[in-house]
């Protein structure tokens, strides 16, 4: 459902009250000041599609502030990428500053302070979704932060026009389903544009091969906590479970079977090792994260043919007694 308002049949004495209510409704807790006197006139309307909430912003010139007292307000962390339709925006956040012209695109975190100063009447579109969404690391979004990305400026020049056409549509009428899929397309590009961005100097295939590098060095460090998920993984290296999965696609794996197959890999190797005192089965699987004897051994046999005991006794008795 669409939220539509607009200051039109507010008496004038209290429109200024009455649009900064209306933005911190629709976008998030904002203080807006009139850059000129008279009547102010601002319309605003936003809708969700899937969990993106997109709006539409136009009003007369004006400065719009999100300062650490409104973020205190809020909820949950939300990253925004602002499509600017007409008029000009000067916008701040992490000590940059960035003039933004008709058809740019500026990305801001909301869960720090910003400033938009908007010195004639504009329009913008204004993409949000929850940070843990995204699926890239907070210091590719503040090295991005405060850049205005122009339609002739690499992956930008593909995007605004995408957000644009996208804000302009009835996104009402988007079964739940295709929404979800449109919501989850803008993520994608969006991830890329900031990771295209933040890693300038290089790919966004090295961005990727390095993070994929610590997360298989944090499965590895963790092979024996049986809580390990993917959603602690996720949230140890700040990205989204989305986005790990993703990782994973590419390798043409999954997070739970990669776990397990590192699991068992310690276990056949332990099992394997000779020695005075072997280590029972139970103990063995224990150690490596798996909680239920019977499912690892169940595990153990789908995967390599034989039982963990029958391994162990054939694996110690083709290394032959030691001298």
């Amino acid at each position: 459902m669409s939220l539509v308002l607009t200051t039109a049949s507010v008496p004038d004495r209290d429109k200024v009250a009455y649009w900064n209510d209306a933005v911190s409704r629709a976008l998030v807790p904002m203080t807006v000041a009139p850059r000129e006197d008279g009547p102010f006139d601002g319309r605003i309307s936003s809708a969700r599609l899937g969990y993106l909430q997109v709006s539409t912003v136009e009003a007369d010139a004006e400065r719009a502030s999100r300062t650490p007292a409104l973020i205190a307000r809020s909820s949950e962390p939300l990253v925004a990428v602002g499509v600017q339709v007409s008029g000009t925006a000067t916008f701040v956040q992490e000590g940059r500053r960035a003039e933004v012209g008709a058809g740019d695109l500026v990305v801001y975190d909301t869960n720090r302070p910003y400033t938009f100063d908007y010195p004639r009447r504009f329009a913008t579109h204004v993409f949000q979704l929850p940070r843990r969404a995204l699926g890239v690391p907070d210091g590719d979004i503040r090295r991005v932060a405060g850049d205005a990305i122009g339609t002739g400026d690499g992956f930008g020049a593909m995007l605004s026009p995408f957000l644009t056409a996208l804000a302009s549509s009835p996104t009402g009428a988007y079964p739940p389903a295709v929404a979800n899929r449109l919501a989850g397309h803008v993520v994608d590009l969006l991830a890329t544009l900031i990771t295209e961005r933040a890693h300038a100097g290089g790919t966004e295939a090295d961005a990727r091969s390095h993070l994929m590098r610590r997360v298989l060095d944090h499965i590895n460090r963790n092979l024996g906590d049986p809580e390990m998920s993917p959603e602690g993984i996720a949230r140890e290296h700040r990205i989204s479970v989305r986005y790990l999965h993703r990782l994973f696609e590419g390798e043409g794996t999954t997070v739970g079977r990669f776990i397990r197959q590192r699991r068992l890999e310690e276990c056949g190797r332990e099992l394997a090792r000779r020695g005075r005192t072997a280590p029972t089965v139970s103990a063995v699987a224990q150690r490596w994260g798996f909680v239920s004897p019977a499912h690892f051994s169940r595990t153990f046999r789908a995967a390599y043919g034989v039982s963990p005991r029958e391994w162990r006794d054939l694996r110690t008795s083709q290394d032959g007694p030691r001298g």
